[in-house]
């Protein structure tokens, strides 16, 4: 009988990294370890949000380098100078939410193929960590995924990736995502 597949990311954390951020962080409780809980993946049409081909090349791309089925965002609340109304019809954007193996699949991609491609790339920012720990990447052009064919990449758009990471400090957030492989600038936090 075949093995279960297990992504790369996710055997390598439970073999090798957590032992490793324990003594690293001089964690003695493994329940108190970081650990990636779920990665977003959105993209707003901004200007575009009237343009139907913008949303569908959005929603497009979400699927194709996530594998999974982008979800329209419509608007919260009303903002007059964006021409925004609260409800309004048109979508505002798209997102996916990433979790389990598709989460570790995207996240070994990202890091080993896509983010590479990225021209003049001197790190991640080590300012982009909110207080609770979790860390937002932004991407400029969708043009750095391979998944995407050149008729994809016709209207450019940026993504932001959202890394929500359950523990206590940013530290340790920083840690966990640099086991992964997210290369930060030099001379960061």
């Amino acid at each position: 009988m075949a093995e279960k597949y297990t992504p790369r990311l996710k055997k390598l954390y439970k073999e090798n990294y957590s032992s490793e951020l324990m003594k690293e962080l001089d964690i003695k409780n493994i329940h108190d370890l970081p650990k990636l809980v779920k990665i977003i993946v959105a993209s707003g049409t901004g200007r575009s949000k009237d343009d139907k081909r913008a949303q569908e090349v959005v929603a497009t791309t979400l699927k194709k380098i996530t594998g999974q089925a982008a979800v329209s965002r419509i608007a919260k609340k009303s903002i007059a100078s964006f021409k925004i109304r609260k409800g309004m019809g048109a979508p505002l954007g798209s997102m996916v939410t990433l979790r389990g193996d598709r989460m570790y699949e995207f996240l070994d991609r990202l890091v080993n193929v896509s983010m590479p491609r990225i021209r003049d790339f001197h790190g991640a920012s080590a300012k982009a960590f909110d207080k609770q720990g979790n860390y937002n990447l932004g991407i400029s052009e969708q043009t750095i995924f391979p998944e995407l064919t050149f008729e994809d990449t016709a209207v450019l758009h940026g993504l932001q990736v959202s890394f929500v990471i359950k523990n206590h400090d940013t530290k340790h957030s920083r840690a966990l995502l640099e086991k992964f492989g997210i290369p930060f600038e030099k001379g960061g936090k």
